[in-house]
């Protein structure tokens, strides 16, 4: 197969250890006031991971509403993070950490029990916080970018990108990629970029304008001009539209699909769109479909040495497997 055509993502399962999150962003589908629920117990975690043992899933991303920094339960949630993390490995997976912005020191041991973790950036103007992230403190663009930098000074793979249509102009985007742009050309840790279209949930109370079709299109010319090649361009599928728009943003070069399990956690009203359903989407303009680990190849000597030697080569693709 020749190497320009291949299209990667990676298969995977979120675990959540809760929906709790201070933060109240007008367009989440995913968050749930804080004290409302019970959080993912460990028992509750290993009949999941148990249970997928035989599906060819390979990346447990750890997905999380965000407690306090200044909150009594903060430990108590981020070890059960540092739990999950450790639990996933000890089954033969590979965690992925999203969990919202931690301190260096969160980070640091974060670090021991993941192949890499990642934090949208999602965008740096300020504008944002007089409206969808008015009551969102940990979507201070500072906050956000300072996560690069320590992730950069830890040497952890990492994953961040824009979310697009929440209010930001167009102009705003070419800034938000040129910010992580200059922090990956200070320590070269950032695997891919995430180019997210907002869509609307039954949930949110954003009231978004409609997405324009050639919005994503757009944005993934733009991240190419801006972005160091050896950033990986992830665009997700369920979020595209049709089969069509998904082959022009790899004619324009996206070139991963990212995590595909059962349910999108964050836009839980956009299925996964599963993996043979997609390679038949890109076929007709010769792309090939192939699976990849959560950490990309040339990161794999940034790893200590008990996780470099969990890590196995990516799994051969099965067009029939469904992750069921």
């Amino acid at each position: 197969m020749e190497e320009g055509r291949k299209i990667t993502y990676s298969p995977a399962y979120t675990l959540v250890p809760t929906y709790e999150c201070f933060n109240c962003c007008g367009y989440c589908n995913f968050r749930e006031d804080p004290g409302v629920g019970d959080w993912l117990s460990l028992r509750e975690a290993e009949g999941i991971l148990r249970s997928l043992q035989n599906s060819g899933v390979v990346e447990i991303l750890i997905l999380s509403g965000e407690v306090h920094p200044q909150s009594s339960r903060r430990g108590a949630w981020f070890e059960r993070i540092y739990q999950l993390c450790e639990l996933a490995l000890s089954l033969g997976y590979l965690p992925h950490t999203n969990v919202g912005p931690l301190s260096r020191w969160e980070m640091a041991r974060l670090r021991e029990v993941n192949v890499s973790m990642g934090l949208m950036v999602e965008q740096v103007t300020p504008r944002l916080l007089e409206t969808v992230h008015r009551l969102a403190p940990s979507k201070r663009p500072e906050v956000r970018l300072q996560q690069l930098i320590w992730a950069g000074e830890l040497r952890i793979p990492f994953t961040t990108g824009l979310l697009l249509g929440i209010g930001e102009q167009e102009e705003d985007w070419a800034d938000s990629l040129r910010a992580i742009a200059s922090i990956h050309e200070q320590y070269q840790h950032i695997q891919e970029v995430i180019l997210q279209p907002h869509s609307q949930g039954a949930t949110q109370s954003y009231e978004g304008e409609a997405r324009e079709e050639g919005q994503l299109l757009r944005a993934v010319a733009l991240a190419r001009e801006i972005l160091p090649p050896e950033i990986t361009l992830q665009i997700p599928p369920n979020l595209v539209g049709d089969g069509a728009m998904l082959r022009a943003c790899l004619a324009a070069g996206a070139r991963d699909l990212g995590g595909i399990g059962p349910k999108d956690e964050v836009n839980p009203d956009y299925p996964h769109v599963q993996v043979a359903a997609l390679q038949e989407a890109i076929a007709p303009d010769g792309w090939q479909l192939v699976p990849r680990l959560p950490v990309y190849p040339q990161y794999l000597g940034w790893l200590s040495e008990p996780l470099q030697g969990l890590v196995k080569p990516s799994p051969p693709l099965n067009p029939n497997h469904h992750h069921e």
